[in-house]
């Protein structure tokens, strides 16, 4: 039987690039890595889950989600950026934060220049 010790790679980016987190956990799974990636995508097909929340419960789900998204960078070795086009939104930014703060490995699926106009 084959062990190895296969990098963990964290997905990070807006959920919006549902297609990109897919293709991009397709092809480094392929590589040889291990990947996690978000559990809902808000904003291209999991609108049902936020529709019938109150606003109390909706702001307590999303702090949860953000909270946990930090514990899976907590797991990994790196974090891959799905930045298409070059966007990178509030809590993504958040979470390359943090993945910096802890000295972890940060890849973009666009390599150069962000939305801010600042460099990757």
């Amino acid at each position: 039987m084959i062990q190895r010790n296969y990098p963990v790679v964290t997905l990070c980016g807006s959920t919006r690039f549902k297609d990109a987190f897919l293709e991009a956990q397709k092809q480094l799974t392929l590589e040889g890595n291990i990947v996690i990636s978000v559990g809902l995508f808000g904003h291209s097909g999991d609108r049902e889950v936020w529709e019938t929340m109150e606003e109390g419960t909706l702001t307590k789900t999303k702090e949860m989600l953000d909270d946990m998204h930090k514990r899976k960078i907590d797991m990994a070795d790196e974090i891959f950026v799905i930045n298409v086009g070059g966007y990178i939104g509030e809590s993504t930014r958040s979470e390359i934060a943090y993945a910096r703060a802890h000295k972890k490995r940060i890849r973009y699926l666009e390599e150069g220049i962000g939305n801010d106009g600042n460099e990757l």
